[in-house]
């Protein structure tokens, strides 16, 4: 699990931004816990199904170029 949290600003479309919001509340989910499920699905494609143990075990989050 993870120990801290980092702001991350994504500049988007306003029309793409309101019809994304619509859309998580129809799904009762905020848009910030679907951009974390966007970045697992993402990471785990990438890294494969053991991303967790590779990145958030790993002290050294600042690099990922092991990963």
């Amino acid at each position: 699990m993870e120990k801290r949290t980092a702001r991350l600003t994504v500049l988007v479309d306003p029309k793409k931004k309101a019809i994304f919001e619509r859309l998580c509340e129809l799904d009762d989910i905020t848009p910030s816990q679907k951009i974390r499920q966007f970045m697992r699905d993402y990471m785990e494609q990438h890294v494969g199904p053991n991303w967790q143990d590779k990145v958030l075990l790993d002290n050294s989050t600042d690099d990922v170029s092991g990963v």
